[in-house]
């Protein structure tokens, strides 16, 4: 049946954005129409439903030729946005939408629901399918609760959506961390000296967790695990001591706290009320260098990690992601998500993703005691220790 299907990716770009939207666009019903939805959800509140409109910049039509190249790159061809219609920032209202604003809620937020729908409508969209993380996915939940038909696909370098084992871009954010992690202990060897590296990593401390594992850092500071500065010295100063080459490395996650603080951010919380996460790894090294009286090596990795193309396992998991998408839209399996679930590929209900938090099982695979990574008798553990 032909059929006409939105796409958009929202959130945090990764690696094999790309090759998934390609895989669904080659694999979707021939004679079916895909229409790329530019900017993520903020396309949904911005295309004008006049007759004579001109929605080039929201809407961008996707077919196999205008996609045949775009696995080989990073980043997404539909461009991103941390919009979600659901709670818009005042400043984010399009013009042609102000006078049906209503009243905000208590954050000062607007639900712009409506407008999304009416846009659904206008462009005679049969399914939407969504690429994102928890921030994105939360709209595809309330669109599927108002009867849109949706079809979404994990995406997050931080691996934390719930309800599946992996999302694209996590194997390549942490094989980037792992090769900086590792170059970065020239200097720190040659100069003799401590290594902080701080890793992207909000709330959920498993890239750092697998990062460390694999590159032998000497300590890892995750999301989960509130740390004590003092401590930390003193187990890196044996590490020093303990070391050859005389240098010691800890892998901070961003979202890291010190014993009773808070999570470092600055800036204007975003559109969905994140403010920009960043500097513990400064605030560590910086005691670091008061107690051992010399300099610190602190390197911040952030965009690098999501930066250029996908590795072999995150091209061949979008590949089969767009791909599956494709399938369950065929089969009218509306309101599911993509997924990896023990090892295999399914396809779970989209409202499994928010009905909890997915974050690092701290007691299984993480001494908390020692900072570090806890991995002994794998059989039976999942392969991506979650």
């Amino acid at each position: 049946m032909r059929k006409r299907i939105g796409i958009l990716t929202g959130g945090g770009d990764v690696p094999g954005v790309n090759a998934a939207l390609k895989s669904f666009v080659w694999r979707i019903d021939e004679g079916s129409e895909v229409i790329g939805l530019r900017r993520g959800w903020q396309s949904l509140i911005n295309v004008r439903t006049e007759p004579d409109a001109d929605n080039a910049k929201w809407v961008k039509p996707l077919h196999r030729l205008n996609t045949r190249t775009i696995d080989r790159s990073g980043g997404t061809i539909l461009h991103t946005s941390r919009v979600n219609p659901e709670i818009c920032k005042p400043e984010i209202v399009p013009e042609h939408l102000r006078d049906e604003m209503g009243a905000p809620d208590e954050r000062g937020r607007f639900d712009l629901t409506a407008a999304a729908l009416r846009s659904i409508e206008f462009l005679q969209l049969d399914c939407i399918v969504a690429l994102g993380g928890d921030g994105t996915l939360t709209f595809a939940r309330r669109l599927h609760r108002e009867g849109v038909p949706i079809i979404a696909i994990p995406k997050t370098m931080d691996n934390d959506v719930f309800g599946t084992d992996y999302c694209l871009g996590f194997s390549t954010a942490v094989t980037r961390s792992v090769m900086f992690i590792n170059d970065l202990r020239t200097g720190a060897g040659s100069h003799e000296r401590f290594l902080v590296v701080e890793l992207f990593g909000r709330y959920s401390g498993e890239t750092c967790l697998l990062a460390s594992y694999l590159a032998g850092a000497d300590r890892a500071l995750l999301a989960e695990v509130p740390f004590e500065p003092e401590k930390v010295y003193e187990m890196l100063a044996a590490d020093k001591r303990d070391n050859p080459s005389n240098y010691a490395v800890v892998a901070i996650s961003e979202g890291a706290t010190i014993v009773g603080g808070e999570t470092i951010a600055t800036g204007d919380p975003d559109a969905v009320g994140n403010r920009k996460l960043g500097g513990i790894g400064g605030i560590l090294s910086d005691y670091l260098e008061m107690r051992s009286r010399d300099k610190v090596i602190y390197q911040r990795l952030a965009y690098l990690m999501r930066s250029g193309v996908p590795d072999s396992l995150d091209q061949l998991v979008a590949n089969n992601f767009g791909s599956l998408a494709a399938d369950l839209l065929r089969r009218g399996e509306h309101g599911t998500m993509v997924a990896v679930v023990d090892g295999r590929y399914a396809a779970v209900p989209i409202e499994l993703g928010g009905s909890a938090k997915k974050r690092v099982d701290i007691d299984r695979f993480y001494d908390a005691e020692n900072y570090r990574p806890k991995v002994a008798d794998v059989l039976g553990m999942p392969m991506f220790l979650h």
